[in-house]
């Protein structure tokens, strides 16, 4: 089954702003909460799904992302950070915006162990149609938060370690009853590590990680269409004393072509071609996507936009060992600048004209005669 839309599920506009959405989403979420509705499992579905959606929606890239591509856009884990579904990390993260509002627990969030995620990365890429013919190795260079190489990602100076939290033993997170809440909150000794660092590493100032320019390879394969989404796995922002590293999303986009038009595996293209030729016949050539050539024959009496097929001159199918075709729409052009004698000569061509040359032109004015000669006799 389909995955319901995002803003419908928090019953929301799509143009709502962010202070709208997370009233929304407070509302909702008191209602559908489990501790509320006891014993429900559609409750706590209904409440996992709003969980979800605001987890994403609340995020300015992964709302823009989901607005492009909608789900597709977060397959294989993309940018939920695997708390998409439950109450995980992902549950922390968003119900905690609640209740901070509500009863001032706000704080540095920590994931599980108390060691914080990276931030996933965005890269936008545009490439040339040949180079989602051949496809590609291109190299990127991004700015981005590292492994801190001094103290290994620890936060702590070497030749030191990272002690257990003594107010939540570790736990990075404490709990405190709320009436009929049972609230966990960041535990505001350690904001959420788990571990307090009493010699911080003097490199990245505690945090384990610092800021440097990274320069990766990325493998484009043949056949990538526009908006083809990449996923790197690990290669976003490190995370915060030793957490697991974001990945890096690498978005596709593809340059418009002077000659071809793309439509999935297949590719357009107009030729125009001379009076002459469209009414005696012939041939031409015309590239391919592929730095070749091909011949097209135009057979006698051809009429502008009329399509002829190349067969296997398109595009790859990505992870495919098909290829698409090449259309080739002839546009016969009307002669310009006529010299005299050209014009004599074509007048003496609409002479010897009849019926049988121009069959589309007779039949039409035939209709409009037949037409008016009955609108005149009618009584």
């Amino acid at each position: 089954m389909s995955k319901a839309c995002y803003y419908e599920t928090l019953e929301v506009e799509r143009t709502i702003d962010e202070a709208g959405l997370k009233s929304a989403f407070r509302k909702l979420a008191m209602k559908w909460h489990p501790d509320k509705n006891p014993g429900d499992k559609a409750s706590e579905i209904r409440f996992k799904e709003i969980n979800e959606a605001y987890e994403v929606l609340k995020d300015g890239q992964k709302r823009a992302a989901y607005d492009r591509f909608g789900h597709a856009a977060f397959e294989q884990g993309g940018g939920m950070g695997g708390g998409g579904h439950g109450f995980g990390a992902g549950f922390a993260s968003s119900f905690s915006d609640i209740f901070e509002d509500l009863f001032g627990m706000a704080g540095q969030r920590g994931g599980r162990g108390g060691r914080e995620r990276g931030a996933d990365l965005r890269y936008n890429m545009e490439i040339t149609l040949e180079e989602a013919f051949t496809g590609k190795t291109a190299q990127i260079s991004i700015p981005v938060a590292v492994t801190c190489e001094t103290c290994s990602g620890t936060g702590a100076k070497a030749g030191t370690k990272p002690k257990a939290c003594s107010m939540c033993g570790g736990a990075g997170r404490v709990r405190q009853a709320q009436g009929f809440f049972t609230l966990e909150r960041t535990c505001p000794g350690c904001q959420g590590r788990g571990q307090m660092i009493e010699t911080p590493c003097a490199s990245c100032a505690g945090q384990g990680r610092v800021q440097k320019e990274r320069i990766l390879s990325v493998n484009i394969p043949a056949g990538v269409e526009d908006g083809t989404r990449i996923r790197l796995a690990g290669e976003g922002e490190a995370g915060v004393q030793g957490g697991p590293a974001g990945d890096l999303y690498i978005f596709l986009s593809l340059a418009a072509h002077k000659f071809f038009q793309r439509d999935g595996a297949d590719l357009h293209c107009r030729v125009p071609v001379s009076m002459v030729t469209a009414a005696m016949g012939g041939e031409f050539e015309v590239p391919t996507i592929d730095k070749g050539k091909t011949k097209v024959k135009v057979p006698s009496g051809t009429q502008s936009g009329r399509r002829f097929r190349v067969a296997s001159k398109g595009m790859p199918v990505l992870r495919s060992r098909q290829t698409g075709d090449m259309y080739v729409q002839v546009v016969v052009e009307t002669p310009q600048n006529l010299t005299k004698k050209q014009k004599e000569l074509l007048a003496e061509f609409e002479k010897l004209s009849s019926g049988d040359t121009q069959p589309e032109a007779a039949g039409f004015f035939k209709m409009v005669k037949d037409f008016f000669g009955t609108r005149a006799n009618s009584p």
